[in-house]
């Protein structure tokens, strides 16, 4: 009796957390989203959400972008961290949490001083007698903006999980016949799939929502769907539309976390499967 009554008591805490900031704050988007100024009952603010399908199409876009160049430069880095010896996987290591230690809005104030019009880079230029680049504010910006910020969460899962891979599966490829190229795509690949797919969705969740990025590194130039919820919520006092736009977000994130689980649930064991 007095297990089960611990067992009841250790997961209260938990189930109170998850009702406070999971489920109650879901209930408020729901609320706003489908009730107008007055409280009142009404999709006045779910029919407007087709005049922002450009913006969520760009910002479905961006976070794509973002997502491949992080999977590219991710995945070959994460597979050169494992096959390094202990001492350096472990300063490889550290050189990719340390931007994560430091503030997300330092983070993106120090990308302004290297790409801003006096910024490092065109100090350099022109100290060449090259003239300054246009680098702030432009789209290219927002892209590197999102891959340094969250390219750490690309390429941390992939090496957790060819850190961990079998090294017997791969000798016996190769004592098959099997050439490096082979190796990399019958073995390697598919055996790393877990670790891709977490990281795509650890990248590509955020860049989606993101609007700090945009507006420090966009100028204003590139508005995108975090954007305009944010405008919603503290300039225009319109949590009604906020929230619905809040609401329409929630289900592509939902729905990108069940096709990466989808594609991931013959890896489960493995560690594959995201929700």
């Amino acid at each position: 009796m007095n297990s089960k009554l611990s067992r009841k008591l250790l997961d209260k805490p938990y189930i109170v957390w998850s009702v406070l900031f999971i489920l109650a704050p879901l209930v408020m988007v729901l609320y706003y989203a489908l009730t107008d100024s007055t409280g009142a009952f009404s999709l006045k603010y779910i029919q407007a959400i087709p005049d922002y399908t450009s913006t969520i199409l760009l910002s479905i876009l961006y976070g794509v972008f973002a997502t491949l160049i992080c999977l590219v430069i991710g995945y070959p880095f994460a597979y050169f961290i494992s096959k390094a010896k202990t001492g350096t996987q472990s300063t490889m290591l550290l050189l990719v949490m340390l931007p994560m230690w430091m503030n997300f809005l330092i983070r993106t104030y120090s990308l302004m001083t290297i790409l801003g019009d006096s910024g490092i880079i065109n100090s350099v230029l022109n100290f060449f007698g090259i003239e300054s680049l246009k680098l702030i504010n432009t789209g290219g910006a927002v892209l590197l903006g999102m891959v340094y910020n969250f390219l750490p969460f690309m390429i941390l899962p992939i090496y957790s999980v060819i850190s961990k891979m079998d090294n017997s599966l791969i000798e016996a490829a190769q004592d098959l016949g099997s050439n490096r190229f082979q190796v990399f795509r019958k073995v390697i690949m598919p055996l790393s799939l877990p670790g891709v797919l977490s990281g795509i969705t650890m990248v590509f969740v955020p860049c989606v929502s993101t609007f700090y990025i945009t507006q420090k590194l966009g100028g204003g130039q590139i508005v995108l769907i975090g954007d305009v919820i944010e405008t919603q919520f503290q300039n225009a006092n319109n949590y009604n539309l906020g929230a619905s736009l809040s609401f329409v977000l929630m289900i592509l994130i939902l729905i990108c976390l069940g096709v990466m689980n989808y594609f991931g649930a013959d890896n489960e064991n493995e560690g594959g499967v995201i929700i």
